[in-house]
This record gives structure tokens, sequence and C-alpha cells, in this order.
């Protein structure tokens, strides 16, 4: 038996294990117990501090502790600006050697940063730990931010997709004023080093507006660059076609480059004598705080009894009166947008306007060839994997920044099908496709009979849900089957004729 390593049995291992944790747990209290009474005391001092070291090395996600750190270094910067106030001591101590304030402070800084990075290595991922170093910093005059930015790459070589790391080098770099191209280049080498890095696909979001901006705001950027984009991504998500960090962004590509912080601009509006419904592109909390004029003529009005419709604050009505006039031409001004409204085709007096949703921009013939051969590589992708959801969906979103109106019933298809394939997320898939299909018909809603007044919706537009139902607004009757009134419940939305009844 001599030479042998004693193994443990499985039972005594059980038991050593419930001795150490037992070990720790009354280390914990006592240590936690010892830190309450001090800070009850009020006595942050070198003793407190070593005391959250200990337990903060081997957890760092204690929030109180942390805040306890932040009230002692508080309390030593107090004490040291107080030395700095004190006046000068008697001349026989004058030869005595004197620490700079300022390297005192530093060496308080320092001291936090480095119990920051001992957790960090603990775990990458505390918020607590990132928060706190954070703080250090901003506390500190003299910080270095070029320490700080060295330090993002020491850590996003440990994880390159830590979205922590991210965060912070974003603060870093607003600190350090490092070129948003420089960024971009950094960006660029850890794609391509993993394309499955979500976090430096965001981060790249996030630059390419400011660095090529475009005037229009209907794309994320100009459109030479998202040309430029646009190929670069899908070699990225055809190389891994499961992946889903490559195919997010090409999304956001194809997306809408219109700003969240833009005001919002007029959807539908309807004026009667004593009336005024106004329906917005996106919601807005407080119509009051956008000067809303109504020109009529020589004459200006402005709109300030707003009161919501609904609950999501995208449509308001205005009950004033406007003494309207026949054969005057009316416009609405909202902050910088002005539109001219159209009489209402109708023996009441009224004027209205209305834009329907836009599911397209266009494009140059560049941007659109672009589009044109990405979407012909996805279905192509589709004849070798015909489930793959990623695809899928891609193509269906190509198939609508090309053309909406050929391609609208074939992409209401893929996702039907994505219903199927990607199961957990059929209502997700439903939303979109009642999305896309009320876009259809408000398209079409000023062609057909009866519009303004009336909105019409075929039995076989199938729906689970009402989307921009604000601009519904204008109409008095909404004919819709009954069982989606059913689904819709409360949520139907009200109509001209019904607020003006209410009013």
């Amino acid at each position: 038996m001599h030479g042998r390593v004693k193994v443990r049995t499985t039972e005594e291992e059980r038991e050593r294990k419930k001795k150490e944790q037992a070990l720790k747990v009354r280390a914990y209290r006592a240590a936690m117990g010892r830190i309450q009474k001090k800070r009850e005391a009020g006595e942050l001092d070198n003793e407190m501090l070593t005391l959250t070291v200990q337990i903060l090395q081997r957890n760092p996600d204690v929030s109180t502790l942390w805040n306890i750190r932040r009230e002692c270094v508080l309390e030593k910067l107090a004490k040291l600006k107080e030395e700095e106030a004190k006046e000068e001591k008697p001349a026989e101590e004058e030869h005595q050697v004197k620490t700079p304030p300022e390297d005192k402070s530093h060496s308080i800084f320092t001291c936090e940063l480095d119990l920051t990075e001992q957790c960090l290595m603990v775990n990458p991922k505390s918020y607590n730990a990132w928060h706190h170093r954070c703080w250090t910093l901003e506390q500190n005059p003299q910080a270095d931010w070029q320490r700080e930015l060295q330090l993002c790459n020491k850590y996003l070589k440990f994880d390159e997709r830590n979205f922590h790391t991210w965060d912070y080098r974003r603060y870093v770099t607003e600190k350090a004023a490092v070129p948003a191209a420089q960024e971009l280049d950094f960006c660029t080498e850890k794609i391509k080093v993993n394309f499955s890095n979500y976090s430096s696909w965001h981060h790249r979001s996030l630059l390419l507006p400011e660095l090529y901006p475009n005037e229009q705001r209907d794309r994320p950027m100009s459109e030479e660059k998202l040309q430029q984009e646009l190929e670069m991504v899908l070699t990225a998500a055809f190389t891994d076609p499961n992946d889903s960090s490559a195919w997010f962004y090409q999304r956001w590509l194809l997306g809408s480059g219109a700003q969240l912080d833009r005001a919002p601009r007029i959807a539908a509006f309807r004026l009667e004598s004593n009336l005024a419904v106004l329906a917005l592109d996106k919601p807005y909390s407080d119509l009051k705080q956008l000067k809303t004029e109504l020109v009529g003529g020589e004459k200006t009005v402005l709109l300030q009894s707003w009161l919501p419709v609904d609950n999501l604050g995208t449509s308001w009505k205005c009950q004033q009166s406007f003494n309207y006039q026949r054969n005057t031409t009316y416009s609405l001004k909202l902050s910088d947008q002005e539109v001219t409204l159209l009489p209402l085709p109708s023996t009441e007096d009224g004027a209205f306007y209305f834009a329907p949703p836009h599911a397209t921009t266009s494009c140059s013939k560049e941007l659109l060839a672009e589009l044109q051969t990405q979407l012909q590589s996805c279905l192509d992708l589709l004849e070798f994997e015909p489930d793959s959801k990623w695809t899928l969906l891609t193509s269906a979103l190509l198939m609508r920044a090309i053309d909406v109106s050929p391609n609208h019933e074939k992409s209401l298809e893929h996702l039907v099908k994505l219903e199927k394939v990607d199961a957990l997320r059929e209502g997700y898939y439903k939303d979109l496709a009642a999305r896309w299909s009320l876009e259809s018909e408000l398209a079409k809603w000023p062609t057909a009979s009866g519009y303004p007044n009336t909105f019409s919706l075929a039995d076989d537009v199938l729906l689970t849900s009402l989307p921009y139902a604000q601009y519904l607004v204008i109409a008095d009757v909404l004919n819709i089957s009954t069982n989606l009134r059913e689904k819709l419940g409360d949520s139907v939305p009200k109509t001209f004729a019904n607020l003006k009844l209410h009013s």
C-alpha cells in the first residue's frame, strides 16, 4: 500500500467540503458583524478597509461593502484637505520630509484600482467591481486614462466578448479622447479574430453613424459605407449561419437610420370646428412640450389643450374652437415639420392629413444591386439549409428593403415558416407579420373607397394584434372582423367619431 495516494471516498469529500463551507460562513459572519459595528460607530478607518478586502476578494458582488469603501475613501480625502488647510508647522520642524498631499491621495486611488483588478480576476463580469473602478477614476483628477485603455485591451484578450469590458471601454475612450476612426479599426480587428463577437458588432454600430453620417437619416450611415458593411457582414454570417451575432448586425444595417432622440413626426391629423386629433409615428410623453400650430390663411392658432387618447402617447386630441373656414388652405406645424391639410371629402367641414408608415426607403442603384445580391445569396443558402431561421428572417427583411409590394406575400410566407422552425418565438413572428400586414393595408388606404372616414380590413388579412393603431384615429368607422375585435378587446383604437361623441 506504500506509495499509493489515498483517494477520499464520496462521503469523506462531502464532509470535508461541509466543514470548509461552515468555516467560510463563520468567518464571513464575523467579518460582516465587525464591519457593521464599526460603520455604526463611524469608524471609517484602515481596519474597515482591510475587513472589506477580505470578503470582496472572494465575492466582489457584495454591494454594501463597495458602498462602505466609498465612504472610507471620501473620509480619507476629506482629512487630506483638512491637513492642506492647516497652518504650516513651526520652523524647527520644517527640516522634516513631508509627503505631498497629491501623493497621499494618489496612493488611496491606486489601492482602490488594485482591488478592483483583483476582484475582476475573480469575476470579470462583476457589475460592482466595474462600477467602483469608474467611481474611483472620477474622484481622481489625475486619472491615467491611457493605462485604463491598456487594461481594456488586456481583459479583452482574456474574454473578447465580455460586454462589461466593452461598456467600460466606451467610457474610457470617451475620457481619453480616442478618435472614432481608431476605435473602428480596433473593432474590425476583433471581428476578424472572431465573427461571433456580438459586443464588437454593437460597438461598431455606435461608431459608424458618427463617422459616416447620413444627412437624410433614412439609413444608419452613408450609402457607400453601408454597402461596404453589408458585404463584410454577409461573409461573417455565412461563415457560421447558426451564429446570431452577424445576423443581428445585418438587421440593424437593413433598418431605419432614424435616431431614437429625434422629435416625433406627424402620422395623421384630422380637424373639425371644435376637435383636432393628432397621431404621431412614435410615442411622446407630453405633447404640450412641442410647439403645435394650425395655420389657415393669415391666421395662426396655437394648439395647446392636448390630452392623450391612448396609453402609449401616440394619439392626442385637442378640444378647442378653431372656427374652420371652407375654401381656406390649412397647414399644421409640429416642431420643425409642416404639412398641408386636405379638405374632408364629405359634407362636414374639416381637413385632414395622412402619411402611411414607410416600409421602404429609396436607395442608389449600387446599394440596390448589393441588396439583391445578398438576397440571392440567402435564397441559395436556403436551398441547402431550408430551416435556417436567421437566413429565413434576413431574406424576408431583404425583400422588404428592396421593394415591399411585390415581395409582401413571399416575406409573410417566410414568417409563417419561422413560426414552425423557431416555435419558441412564434409570438414574435406573428407580431412582425401583423406589423407588415398593417403597413401594406395603410399604404393602400388612400386609394380605397370611403377614405379617410372608413378603414376596412379584409377577412383574409390575418392579424393577432393591431399595430399602427394611432394611424386609424382619424377614421369614423373601422370595418374589421368580429374575431379580430374579440382578440383586441379593449385595445381596439378609438375613432374620430367616438372621440367627437365624447368630447
